[in-house]
């Protein structure tokens, strides 16, 4: 079971920007596909991002050309540069990793992303 934990999140003004930083406790190199999850205030958890694990990615059409979705296979982190954000894009942010061949991933713990003015 890998171990994820997001970090970067915090409160933005509309307009602003966030990097999203999501560790991995395990060498995702080539064997995770990996992504970015959001749920807001009300509603159910949706699909922000994906990088599989050859490098291909992956947008919500809400997010496309705002979000941009990374991974370093070195590092084992994953992240979420979010500019031009919109108070829509207030929730909490999910990191999720599956093994390539694998149903079922894990998940983060969530880091909170608030855009107000």
């Amino acid at each position: 079971q890998v171990q994820l934990v997001e970090s970067g999140g915090g409160l933005v003004q509309p307009g602003g920007s966030l990097r999203l930083s999501c560790a991995a406790s395990v060498n995702i190199g080539r064997v995770y596909n990996m992504g970015w999850y959001r749920q807001g205030p009300g509603k159910q958890r949706e699909l922000v991002a994906t990088v599989t694990s050859g490098g291909s990615t992956n947008y919500a059409d809400s997010v496309k050309g705002r979000f941009t979705i990374s991974r370093d296979n070195a590092k084992n982190t994953v992240y979420l540069q979010m500019n031009s954000l919109k108070p829509e894009d207030t929730a909490v942010y999910y990191c999720h990793a599956r093994r390539v061949g694998y149903v079922s991933g894990s998940w983060g713990q969530g880091t909170q992303v608030t855009v107000s003015s």
